[in-house]
């Protein structure tokens, strides 16, 4: 192994050991040694199972078959689950092949960020992951089921679905993907109608046009945002079938997949032969895999946030600093739209992930020894999907890749770092993504413009008021203040700027996702502005500098000079609108985007550094 993932991966397991050791023994205790359905009475399996047919009534009240619960996050107006419609059917038929049964256990919410995006219904989107979280509790809390399969892609469907589900880690778990659509227009011409918008020069019908004709059918958006990164980490840890992430909808061969996936979930419950339970097979290890592939991929931002997330579900504490100090070790190998001109179609041509994960594995960055749900260990992870007359094979992976501009291999990486970097300062602890950043902008020192709303920053384009060298502050976007809404709108705004010649950069407590570009931006700044967080003294004009070479974002004024001043004051419309009104509880509960950004979970201060922890809270956890 890596010296450096080594001792990540140590100091992860002896920091989360009391809160592991207590997950563990509380799957433990669900599972007494026997099927959950064992604890119904006659009046409550009967409840359970009054609308099946009559064979598979007769299979699940035998309770010695197992009876897998399907939570699906369908819905149409959302292309990447438009596909699962007929998925908990064909299921169901591939299941019975098995001798078992399966059911819908509860359906969960999935909104489309692409769709809310600048819209006040974008400040559910965060939230709605730990509400997919309880939903998915609460679909799995009759206990009829011995094992899960879940059918979710994006971008906070996924972490929920994961969390949820770790509350029952006596069982084993299993995603289903539904693959990305064929690719649209290229990203380039995408990206240069959206700044030609943004100017002015052309009208809302060629951007819709545009925009139309790369979002065109079903299947995942093909950039490499939240969603895509979800896939890859989906396999990273080895909780969807190797090398099937990215295989489009209404295929032979994602048909093929999704039957193996049926079969194979009733060969790991209890009842099978070789049970996995999901909570006890994902370790520190596995969620290391997930970061490094995160960040040898330059995957979404939002995973700082969700992984954090997921990872103390299953109580295992991680945090920034670990993101940071994988991603000073472990080279950058993909390159895809944002961070780069492919998508995620040439991506998996090129090799996908297992040509990715076979490199990192073989120079150490990934532990091949980790638990998966298929095969025994991430090794069994450098593999790729084939169709031979029909018949579902894996044969190993590339050896070499297809194509060198979008796959690198490790020992000839596009950088010798990963995508991600901690930032410190005065103006406290935020991430930044500089895998798309060109080297000539990571360093920027310039005047503040500041503003609270994102919509202020159109105005001021407009004005020529940012026709100059500046920092743009956006606060009073974080989890408490608005339920930190990603905001995509502001990069053609700051790209043109940053293409006029102008050092631009933004900071700001907010999301920028997969769609960080090639303008720099501090992300996630906690403390957050509306808790009194040093952005809320920030001004106009204030000189503030970030070097993402260096790890710092600062604003340049003594100590003296912050704490004399007067905070700021969120002037927002009151979170009312869409529905936002009953989301309250979750603005007042939530933590800070290091712990998590989740209601589940406090924040108590990291034994081994002076930062943020992720250590649950126990009141409610």
């Amino acid at each position: 192994m890596n010296p450096i993932v080594d001792a990540v991966t140590q100091r992860i397991a002896e920091r989360s050991r009391d809160e592991r050791r207590r997950y563990l023994d509380l799957i433990e205790a669900s599972t007494h040694g026997q099927p959950p359905r064992n604890k119904l009475s006659c009046g409550n399996m009967a409840h359970g199972f009054a609308a099946c047919d009559a064979s598979d009534k007769e299979t699940i009240r035998l309770v010695n078959a197992p009876n897998i619960g399907i939570v699906t996050a369908y819905n149409d107006m959302l292309s990447a689950h438009q596909p699962y419609a007929e998925y908990p059917e064909l299921i169901k038929k591939h299941v019975r092949s098995m001798g078992g049964t399966a059911q819908v256990a509860g359906a969960v919410p999935a909104m489309c960020d692409g769709v809310t995006q600048g819209l006040e219904g974008m400040e559910l989107s965060l939230f709605s992951r730990d509400h997919i979280a309880q939903s998915t509790i609460i679909a799995l809390s009759h206990q009829m089921f011995d094992g899960v399969v879940c059918l979710g892609i994006c971008d906070k469907i996924v972490p929920g679905l994961l969390m949820g589900a770790l509350r029952f880690g006596h069982m084993p778990m299993l995603f289903i993907p539904a693959g990305p659509m064929q690719s649209g227009i290229a990203n380039s011409e995408k990206a240069r109608i959206r700044q030609l918008f943004a100017e002015g020069k052309i009208s809302r019908d060629e951007l819709l046009d545009a925009e139309s004709a790369s979002y065109h059918s079903a299947g995942t958006c093909t950039f490499y945002g939240t969603a895509n990164s979800n896939q890859i980490l989906m396999e990273a840890m080895g909780l969807q079938l190797p090398g099937g992430s990215f295989v489009n909808p209404n295929t032979p061969l994602r048909d093929a997949l999704t039957a193996e996936a049926a079969h194979h979930i009733t060969r790991v419950t209890a009842l099978g032969i070789k049970p996995k339970a999901l909570g006890k097979m994902l370790d520190e290890r596995s969620f290391v895999n997930a970061v490094v592939a995160l960040l040898a991929s330059g995957g979404s931002t939002n995973h700082t946030i969700h992984l954090i997330a997921m990872a103390r579900a299953a109580g295992i504490v991680i945090d920034w600093t670990d993101f940071d100090e994988l991603s000073r070790a472990v080279p950058l190998l993909a390159r895809v739209y944002p961070n780069g001109q492919a998508d995620i179609n040439h991506f998996h041509a090129a090799g996908g992930t297992g040509y990715l994960f076979s490199q990192l594995m073989q120079h150490g960055f990934m532990h091949s020894d980790a638990q998966t749900v298929w095969g025994d260990t991430l090794a069994d992870y450098s593999t790729e999907p084939r169709l031979d007359g029909g018949r579902l094979s894996w044969q190993p992976c590339q050896t070499k890749s297809l194509d060198t501009e979008v796959l690198a291999a490790a020992d000839s990486p596009f950088d010798q770092e990963g995508g991600l970097r901690l930032l410190t300062g005065n103006l406290g602890r935020g991430v930044i993504k500089v895998s798309a950043v060109k080297p000539e902008h990571r360093q920027v020192r310039a005047q503040a413009v500041v503003i609270d709303d994102q919509h202020a920053l159109q105005e001021k384009f407009d004005t020529g008021a940012l026709d100059r060298d500046c920092v743009v502050v956006v606060r009073f976007q974080g989890p408490q203040a608005n339920g930190m809404p990603e905001l995509h709108k502001l990069t053609p705004i700051l790209g043109v700027l940053q293409d006029r010649g102008h050092r631009v950069a933004l900071v700001t407590d907010g999301r920028m996702s997969g769609a960080s570009g090639k303008v720099p931006a501090a992300i996630h700044m906690t403390p957050e502005a509306s808790l009194g967080g040093p952005l809320a003294k920030v001004r106009d004009g204030d000189w503030i500098e970030l070097d993402a070479v260096a790890g710092t974002v600062g604003v340049e004024l003594s100590e003296d000079e912050i704490a004399n001043r007067d905070a700021a004051h969120n002037k927002g419309v009151g979170n009312l609108g869409v529905g936002r009104e009953f989301f309250a509880v979750f603005r007042q509960a939530t933590g800070s985007a290091e712990a998590g950004a989740s209601v589940f979970f406090d924040e108590p201060v990291n034994a081994d550094q002076d930062s943020p922890a992720s250590a649950p809270r126990q009141a409610v956890v």
